[in-house]
């Protein structure tokens, strides 16, 4: 590990020379990249310079108390000698996070698509609550979410609602949500009082910019059509509505939320790049297997990841076994104690994976 900080701290130095150099400064493009560069590398060499300054400290400490005969200074030199051995520890494993290798995706914002799955008008209610959930969530986080399309049931849920969210490190957060989640629960059009089980499919996909992903003009086929569904606003009595058709993999997305054709045909697009960012990652992941068992369940989509016990009040997470019995708070949006521990596993799980290499 140290050798791999010195490297690192090696590299930070020779990035600073060369943004001092007037060749860089001559060179816009070029002194932002390296700007770049070495930003990505100044926590990581500011906390190993902290760690190696309290090692050289903690040895004068225990140089010192090897010759000290008075006991009070004793004392009070063997306290500092521990104190220092704990932050030491601390510092240690907060580097060791620190190498593991960083999702480039990780600062992306990030559009979700929820989907009904299993469960009839049940699972569309939950598939209405789950957005409700990650928008509460959402604004705890002062993100913004935006609404790109839906499709409502006849009982006031959703079939398929598809929204993004923007603001900090938002993808880093949301893509442990990828996965099947179920619910049990006494639907309100349950006349019996008869507990259901139903599921709702979540998939969250890094937004992707125009240079991550280069879509041809001939490879799209656009269709133009008025809106259906309740609408308002001239929503549904306008030809705004927009669907468009990858030819080489066959996706097609729909939008018509918006009574401007400009506007559903970008957000169209927004989706469309995500989706086939998502599934050119899917191919790399799957050629990746030893990164592969790293993730903590992310991305597969036909994986059950939770579960929502409405009667005990209990969400149970399945890749990692915690429950919590706080589903009230969780479906306010209070989603961070999950979270939080998909995080830790998943570091775990990648720590391991750099001691075995």
């Amino acid at each position: 590990m140290f050798t791999q900080l010195d490297k690192i701290e090696e590299k930070f130095s020779a990035l600073e020379q060369q943004l001092a150099t007037p060749e860089l400064l001559a060179d816009p493009s070029r002194y932002q990249q390296v700007a770049i560069a070495r930003s990505s590398l100044e926590q990581t060499v500011t906390l190993y310079r902290q760690y190696k300054k309290l090692r050289g400290d903690l040895e004068d400490t225990q140089g010192m108390l090897s010759g000290e005969k008075d006991a009070s200074m004793r004392e009070f030199l063997e306290e500092e000698v521990r104190s220092g051995k704990e932050k030491l520890a601390g510092l240690e494993q907060r580097l060791r996070l620190e190498l593991i290798p960083k999702d480039p995706l990780d600062g992306k914002n990030t559009i979700i698509e929820i989907r009904a799955g299993a469960g009839g008008d049940e699972a569309g209610l939950f598939a209405a609550d789950m957005f409700r959930m990650y928008c509460k969530f959402a604004e705890g986080k002062r993100w913004k979410h935006e609404l790109l399309s839906s499709s409502s049931s006849g009982v006031g849920g959703l079939k398929e609602v598809i929204f993004s969210l923007h603001g900090t490190s938002v993808y880093s957060r949301m893509k442990y949500e990828s996965g099947v989640h179920r619910v049990q629960r006494i639907p309100v059009t349950e006349a019996a009082g008869r507990i259901h089980t139903s599921t709702v499919t979540v998939a969250v996909l890094p937004e992707a910019e125009e240079v991550d992903v280069k879509i041809d003009d001939k490879d799209l086929r656009i269709d133009i059509m008025r809106s259906s569904g309740p609408g308002g606003q001239s929503v549904n009595t306008t030809d705004s509505a927009v669907r468009i058709v990858h030819l080489p993999t066959g996706m097609i997305v729909t939008c018509q939320d918006e009574k401007s054709q400009l506007k559903n045909k970008a957000r169209a697009m927004m989706v469309l790049r995500a989706r086939l960012l998502e599934l050119e990652r899917e191919k790399q992941a799957a050629a990746r297997s030893s990164q592969r068992r790293s993730q903590v369940g992310t991305g597969e989509r036909s994986e059950r990841i939770r579960t929502y016990n409405f009667p005990q009040g209990r969400c149970t997470d399945h890749r990692i076994g915690l429950t919590l019995y706080q589903l009230r708070d969780i479906m306010e949006g209070e989603l961070d104690p999950l979270i939080e521990a998909l995080v830790t596993s998943d570091q775990e799980a990648k720590l391991k994976d750099l001691e075995v290499e």
